[in-house]
């Protein structure tokens, strides 16, 4: 399996669908799914019975997962880049193709 490009706490923008343009930062990843949960970005609508747990029951809002090839890394003006592996006083660190910039601290 590939190394994972998209890691969670990083700021991404959506590629594709319906929530096209909008930014978020990733929640969670699931590398082996190659899915990630981006914060307020394909957020699903789950109707809920009530229960002892929730006994009002009603709507629920989740953010569902996004295909990781739907979102890409955001540089610090705002546009989408692509992420490479460089290897920097023997490690391994991503790279912003676009602007060459480190992202790993």
């Amino acid at each position: 399996m590939a190394a994972a490009k998209i890691k969670k706490g990083d700021q991404v923008i959506v590629l594709s669908g319906k929530d096209k343009g909008k930014t978020g930062t990733v929640t969670q990843s699931m590398p082996k799914d190659s899915k990630v949960i981006v914060g307020g970005v394909n957020v699903a609508t789950r109707h809920r019975k009530p229960t002892q747990a929730n006994p009002q029951g009603g709507l629920e809002r989740i953010e569902a997962p996004l295909h990781v090839s739907k979102v890409a890394h955001v540089t610090a003006d705002g546009k989408a880049t692509r992420v490479r592996f460089e290897t920097q006083d023997g490690k391994k660190v991503r790279v912003a193709v676009k602007t060459g910039e480190k992202i790993d601290g």
